[in-house]
């Protein structure tokens, strides 16, 4: 398994819709947003790996 980088697209009450950007997944992918760090927002680039993720 290898870390993916991704963009928040969308942010709905406690979930945010990533979108990968390494790769040609169309569909963004919804994640609390508990799972993400606290100063996450829309346009956000994060890097995940196992479930966590970082800021990029």
């Amino acid at each position: 398994m290898e870390p993916h980088d991704y963009i928040v697209t969308d942010s709905q009450g406690d979930y945010a819709y990533l979108a990968q950007t390494d790769s040609d997944a169309s569909e963004p992918f919804q994640v609390a947003m508990a799972l993400l760090p606290p100063e996450t927002d829309l346009g956000t680039k994060l890097r995940g790996f196992m479930g966590m993720f970082e800021i990029i």
